[in-house]
């Protein structure tokens, strides 16, 4: 388990390049038939990767957890950014295929990954403590609510697919979904905007091997930066923006967790206020 505590907005401002991507930076999700946990103090949110290829992978509890089983107090949320896989729940088989996604509650006790065919899978998942036990379910996403937002010629033209949300299926607190930059486009999450209720993290994928995205947060008018590679992921804190801009088109999944399941419920920064 990887921790990573939450910090001070006048303490951010103090930080170099490399406190900065130490603090807020994910940079390997996924590791040859492991599972990786990095915790966040920022509404105590779990990140994490399952590469599974020569052999199932169990969803433990850690010993930071103090839990007999790692969904005892908590729900997940999984989403598929590889080849299809395979995902068995208190015995019962789930196959999720590229941007499919599974909620999985509370008092589950057994969660295993695996490969199905010759194709490696990269599950990619969310965690977040819960007070009630609601069901399983998976979403794809022809089944997502689909939003299409932003203009060509303002470079953010993508598609938002709101997978696990409260207008599709019930959480306790998380959030999940992605969203997809139109070809020639490559701002995202602009105009930006900040939700003192909730924290988020972004996953960026689907990016070109030569390429990069410059992932920014921060206090809007005190903003940073940070240069973020295919399958990397970076943490926001409530009080941050978070935005985006590739040198190339690529897709990112975006989480919450927090007291507010409002998806609208954020205060916007228009481009002009930003610093």
């Amino acid at each position: 388990m990887n921790p990573r505590f939450a910090i001070h907005p006048d303490h951010f401002k103090t930080l170099n390049t490399e406190q900065i991507r130490e603090s807020f930076l994910i940079p390997t999700l996924f590791q040859k038939d492991l599972i990786t946990y990095t915790y966040s103090h920022y509404d105590r949110m779990i990140i994490g990767g399952v590469q599974p290829i020569s052999k199932s992978i169990k969803l433990d509890s850690t010993p930071e957890l103090k839990a007999d089983f790692f969904l005892q107090r908590r729900e997940i949320g999984i989403i598929n950014v590889g080849d299809p896989g395979t995902i068995t729940v208190d015995g019962v088989q789930v196959v999720l295929n590229k941007k499919d996604a599974l909620y999985i509650g509370r008092d589950v006790t057994e969660v295993i990954f695996e490969k199905t065919g010759q194709g490696v899978p990269l599950f990619y998942f969310n965690s977040a403590p819960a007070h009630k036990a609601y069901p399983t379910q998976k979403v794809t996403l022809d089944e997502a609510e689909t939003v299409e937002m932003g203009q060509s010629h303002t470079a953010n033209q993508r598609t938002i697919r709101k997978l696990l949300v409260n207008s599709i299926l019930p959480t306790c607190q998380l959030q999940m979904g992605l969203t997809e930059l139109k070809s020639g486009n490559v701002w995202n999450t602009m105009p930006a905007h900040t939700h003192d209720r909730r924290m988020e993290v972004y996953l960026y994928f689907d990016i070109p091997e030569d390429q990069v995205v410059c992932h920014f947060l921060g206090h809007p008018q005190e903003t940073r930066h940070i240069w973020m590679k295919n399958n990397q992921a970076v943490l926001s804190p409530p009080w941050s923006i978070h935005s985006g801009a590739g040198t190339s088109h690529y897709t990112f999944i975006w989480g919450m967790a927090g007291e507010n399941l409002d998806y609208t419920d954020m205060d916007a920064v228009t481009p002009d206020e930003l610093k």
